[in-house]
């Protein structure tokens, strides 16, 4: 069955809508962050894939029927001469009625010379030092689709969490990851802080169920393990104080682009 084909069926419901992003911009701009935090977001996310492909992609995934509903894909000059097939693969999405959308980053010249400097890259038209000339005939090749482009994103005076926040942002209604995660783990300190840990909390001051004859043998998990720490005088106000501490610094680790 052909995409054509495969599009109209599912449009009638009997294969389930699948959501594309493709990404694309200036060498620099950021799209490997992009890819990173849409996938983040529960994308399926190609990096450097040749246009032409992502059509075999659609297809595969929609003739197998596979749980995968949400994909991104970077494309852009690095894919040399099949990046001339970018514009036809976007104007076949449109033409069978695909769900996508095109995200586009862009940065100021001085910027990405920077940022290649201070990263030590070269640029991948030239594999050289980037120069204006070098920024300018990229520019050129992707004016089209910059022109066409869904979302332009100008990361010039971006941090990391900056632009997750505005992919959040833009992408909110597909977003899938809608809540921070907190991993709680206990631990003994005779075996070291978990490496993991971004906090730790000491509670070696709570009595210890191990030095009471009845509890010895029983692990963390026991019912009356739990209700022994859990009625001494100390235990109620310290896990208040250790939840009140969490919830305040949560919103400041969200602004900093972090999640769990």
């Amino acid at each position: 069955m052909e995409l054509g084909e495969l599009c109209s069926e599912f449009v009638r419901g009997n294969y389930k809508s699948m959501k594309v992003i493709i990404i694309t911009g200036l060498s620099g701009a950021g799209k490997t962050q992009a890819v990173n935090f849409l996938e983040d977001f529960g994308y399926y996310c190609v990096d450097n894939m040749p246009p032409a492909l992502i059509k075999n992609f659609i297809e595969l995934v929609l003739s197998e029927q596979s749980d995968i509903n949400k994909a991104a894909f970077v494309v852009d000059i690095r894919g040399g001469e099949f990046f001339g097939d970018l514009k036809s693969t976007i104007a076949q999405l449109k033409e069978n009625q695909t769900d996508y959308k095109v995200l586009f980053l862009d940065t100021t010249d001085d910027v990405l010379i920077q940022r290649f400097s201070e990263t030590r890259r070269v640029h991948p038209m030239t594999g050289k030092a980037t120069t204006l000339e070098t920024l300018a005939k990229e520019r050129q090749m992707l004016d089209d689709i910059k022109k066409s482009a869904d979302y332009i994103i100008d990361t010039s005076r971006m941090k990391s969490a900056d632009l997750k926040n505005k992919l959040s942002e833009i992408f909110s209604s597909e977003r899938t990851m809608n809540k921070f995660v907190i991993n709680v783990t206990s631990f003994g300190y005779k075996n070291g802080i978990p490496l993991t840990a971004d906090m730790v909390m000491d509670v070696r001051f709570l009595p210890n169920p191990f030095y009471i004859k009845s509890l010895k043998k029983l692990t963390g998990n026991s019912k009356r393990v739990k209700e022994f720490v859990l009625r001494q005088e100390d235990s109620e106000g310290y896990i208040d104080r250790v939840v009140d501490i969490v919830e305040t610094i949560i919103p400041s680790f969200e602004r900093e682009g972090k999640n769990h």
